[in-house]
């Protein structure tokens, strides 16, 4: 028999998988209305090539593992329990807590999109997000490594 905590475990990753599946059409529809508005790589810097094709391409590559992944969890009981308990962890909260947390996670995929965005339209525009985004990465990367060696008190 299932508990109300697995059945709403589940009910959260049947959520999450259809949020990646609207992600995964909104970034389709973002290279399109792209393309469409004169994104121009004459302009673009070979950095911002990389750099783009790195976000937009990794970017969905990550939501297509993700929806793969979840979809495989919620297939598998144990799978399921065992991914709920690494959820949940108490360590593992307050490590995402400290290094920043929700808003931090928010800010990054602002700076994720605004640097691709960037890239596309205007090198100097382009440079300073892509600046933000590696400063952002590398305060949650340090504060998370921080406090992962930190004793909890």
């Amino acid at each position: 028999m299932k508990s109300s905590s697995d059945l709403t475990y589940a009910g959260r990753l049947r959520r999450r998988v259809r949020i990646l599946w609207c992600v995964a059409a909104l970034m389709l529809v973002y290279m399109v209305v792209v393309g469409e508005t004169g994104g121009d790589s004459r302009v673009m810097s070979r950095l911002a090539q990389i750099v783009s094709r790195v976000i937009f391409f990794g970017g969905l590559a990550w939501v297509a593992v993700a929806i793969v992944r979840t979809k495989r969890l919620l297939k598998s009981r144990a799978a399921l329990r065992e991914s709920q308990l690494r959820e949940l962890d108490e360590r593992n909260r307050y490590l995402h807590d400290k290094s920043g947390g929700a808003v931090m996670d928010v800010m990054l995929l602002a700076l994720l999109f605004t640097t691709l965005t960037a890239s596309l339209y205007n090198m100097p525009a382009f440079y300073t997000a892509l600046a933000l985004l590696a400063a952002a990465v590398l305060l949650k990367g340090g504060t998370y490594l921080h406090y992962a060696r930190v004793p909890k008190e």
